[in-house]
């Protein structure tokens, strides 16, 4: 397993808790791993960095019934020592946005924190107020996670948002199993497809898929050339998982970045957790 940084002790508080499946929290504290490389890298270049999760849901999750308690992205994020500047939390559920917002006040009073539940294609609006441009002698970097468990987020959201100078972390993730196979989402779900891969992309080219992991790895590489095509550089690495949403035995996780190298976020990602690995088997 991956090692905790968060030193924030996180309680039942009777607010909405989301619960998830024990892989959910690797995949939370890669994400983590993964945001604190692009930081780190950023640091020395950058007056101002900025963290958005677009699906920051309660902030809390927790495995079986609520017997382990564990951060989702955007706590973990505020549970870090890093030379981040603001953050910004979009969730369109008020009982989530309400919890939310009561824990950051309680643990994180100090830290420059915005909550919006706007709908996710008013986000590029709404975004372009609170993220500056750079410019000559002030340089932005803004790191975006995308964890939906959906395919929701239409690509022309997020080449909106790109405009706006954002990079993004995305595991590839949604449901996907017997009941939501893949002919499911080329059936009664094409136009949904379509939107999410892009108005411009041929689904046709999808319709001799004969099984969910085919379909899943077309769909990845669909998404990673349009959003190569948009002019980022960007890095896949493969994730095992166990799970009973997802039926599939690995998953991806995508960088998407025009400020830095993805691999080299990659390449330290891997060397720390190889570093990880090697301590926990020495123990």
């Amino acid at each position: 397993m991956l090692l905790q940084t968060s030193t924030t002790p996180l309680t039942n508080d009777g607010f909405t808790i989301t619960a998830a499946e024990p892989w959910f929290k690797v995949k939370v504290q890669l994400i983590q791993q993964y945001l604190r490389s692009f930081v780190t890298h950023c640091a020395d270049k950058s007056d101002e960095i900025i963290v958005v999760d677009l699906f920051a849901g309660s902030g809390l999750y927790s495995l079986g019934y609520q017997r382990e308690l564990f951060a989702g992205s955007c706590l973990a994020s505020l549970s870090d020592e890093l030379p981040i500047s603001k953050w910004i939390f979009c969730e369109r559920d008020p009982e989530a946005v309400k919890a939310l917002k009561i824990r950051v006040n309680r643990y994180f009073k100090g830290k420059h924190v915005l909550i919006f539940d706007d709908p996710v294609d008013r986000l590029p609006e709404k975004l372009q107020y609170y993220i500056p441009v750079s410019k000559r002698g002030f340089r932005v970097s803004v790191i975006c996670i995308l964890d939906p468990f959906s395919i929701d987020v239409p690509f022309s959201v997020l080449d909106k948002l790109q405009a706006l100078g954002l990079n993004f972390i995305i595991p590839f993730t949604f449901s996907l199993n017997d009941r939501h196979n893949y002919q499911f989402y080329l059936n009664e779900h094409r136009e949904k497809l379509k939107r999410f891969l892009g108005e411009f992309t041929d689904l046709t080219r999808l319709d001799d898929v004969k099984s969910n992991l085919e379909f899943y790895k077309r769909v990845v590489r669909t998404m990673r050339n349009n959003l190569l095509m948009l002019g980022f550089n960007s890095s896949l690495s493969v994730q095992r998982l166990d799970s009973g949403l997802m039926e599939l035995p690995i998953y991806y996780m995508g960088v998407f970045s025009k400020t830095l190298p993805a691999r080299v976020i990659q390449r330290e990602v891997e060397e720390n957790l190889h570093n990880q690995f090697t301590l926990f088997d020495k123990v």
